[in-house]
């Protein structure tokens, strides 16, 4: 009888866990071999390799074929033909052939450990790429559940059940993962958020808990523009914040149209804060989106509004500052502090906002406190920012704007 080892025919050639690109089988799987072929198989499976080795590969099946037709074939005979026939059906493209050879590689009982495992992973991954995705589940299944732990099959487990529906399973484990990677100090995968943020259509809080870490581990702005545009529905949010809701966009570039850079131009103004004004109206005019078209006239009459309302409160400074001062309340100064901050002057204007802070009695203590976050970053004073920002409160939208302002903060969008 003639001793059928790897070695010797060349049949298998893959590394140990290989995956269904290369479509093999361990190179080890016979290499300690002591049990034989038959002479009438072993000559088939050595004409099978010779025709593998000239990429031959269909031919070769049909040798393996001849070899499988031999009557009186022992288990270990049986085990050598799969393994050899799942090899070159991989290389044929032939999928469905070489899933049943392996499923029967599997099943001789004659592959443990880590082979056992890396064909568990290639038939799931193979079955995947065949759309089969019942039958991958449950190979990936085992995978997982006989001690495998690679984090891609994890995941390659989840897109299954996102893609069956199973959005309550998504949830769990995409949840569970998103915890275990920011404790060990990693970025959860922007496919798994994605997929989080698909499943959580109906669950509102669900969903911007999602769009929140996508804003966070990979800020892009159709993520901060899905995200800010869903705040003013958020039960309670109070239309006071209309403007905040605009500093926050304009700072990531997302006011872009006309309406946007009229609206926010005029709320700036009736705020009193006409150097922030100034600063949106100009880059409306840097942009093309004022100075042009029938409303040309319109854009510079509001240009020079702001001008006039700028140089106007220039001229009543003084008394502003001695009201500010002498208000047993401390709104006043808070709002002269966030004027001198939206001209730029950032030391002078979160000087006096603290002070107005510190006198307390504030129309809206946590508007005040976000805003003076907002003075920081623009200051950047990141670190003081922070710290400013998390003593925010309130269920209004302000608390979601000042950890809005952090995401900004820690992770800026490029």
């Amino acid at each position: 009888m003639i001793k059928f080892r790897y070695a010797r025919y060349g049949v298998l050639i893959a590394a140990l866990g290989l995956t269904a690109v290369s479509g093999m089988i361990p190179a080890t799987a016979f290499a300690q071999a002591t049990e034989t072929v038959k002479p009438a198989i072993g000559t088939l499976l050595h004409d099978a390799s010779d025709l593998a080795k000239a990429k031959k590969f269909k031919d070769a099946l049909a040798k393996i074929r001849d070899a499988d037709a031999v009557p009186g074939k022992t288990a270990y005979e049986s085990y050598v033909i799969e393994s050899t026939r799942g090899s070159y059906a991989m290389q044929a493209g032939d999928k469905d052939t070489a899933v049943k050879a392996y499923e029967a590689v599997v099943s001789s009982g004659r592959v443990n450990g880590a082979q056992k495992l890396a064909m568990y992973e290639l038939l799931g991954d193979t079955y995947y790429g065949m759309s089969n995705l019942q039958k991958a589940q449950t190979w990936y299944g085992r995978y997982l559940s006989e001690g495998g732990d690679d984090p891609k099959i994890k995941q390659m487990m989840t897109q299954i059940s996102f893609s069956t529906g199973d959005c309550s399973k998504v949830s769990k484990d995409i949840t569970a993962n998103v915890k275990s990677e920011e404790k060990a100090g990693h970025a959860p995968a922007e496919s798994d958020l994605q997929m989080l943020a698909n499943c959580s259509k109906n669950d509102k809080s669900g969903y911007v808990l999602a769009m929140e870490k996508l804003t966070t581990y990979y800020p892009k702005k159709e993520y901060w523009k899905d995200l800010l545009n869903r705040l003013p529905t958020k039960a309670g949010y109070s239309e006071r914040l209309v403007l905040d809701v605009y500093r926050l966009k304009f700072d990531l570039g997302l006011i872009t149209t006309l309406d946007d850079y009229m609206e926010m131009s005029q709320l700036t103004l009736q705020a009193g804060l006409t150097g922030e004004g100034q600063k949106v109206i100009d880059q409306g005019y840097k942009v093309g989106v004022f100075g042009v078209g029938p409303e040309a006239a319109r854009h510079k009459r509001l240009k020079d509004l702001a001008a006039r309302n700028a140089a106007a409160d220039l001229k009543a400074l003084p008394q502003t500052t001695a009201d500010a001062n002498s208000s047993p309340e401390g709104t006043a100064l808070v709002n002269l502090g966030f004027t001198y901050v939206t001209s730029g002057q950032y030391d002078k204007g979160i000087d006096l906002m603290k002070q107005g802070i510190a006198k307390d009695k504030l129309a809206h203590p946590e508007d005040a406190k976000l805003h003076l976050g907002i003075a920081y970053v623009w200051a950047g004073k990141k670190a003081e920012a922070i710290k400013m920002l998390k003593s925010v409160q309130g269920t209004d939208g302000t608390a979601d704007l000042a950890r809005y302002w952090m995401i900004q903060a820690n992770h800026p969008l490029k």
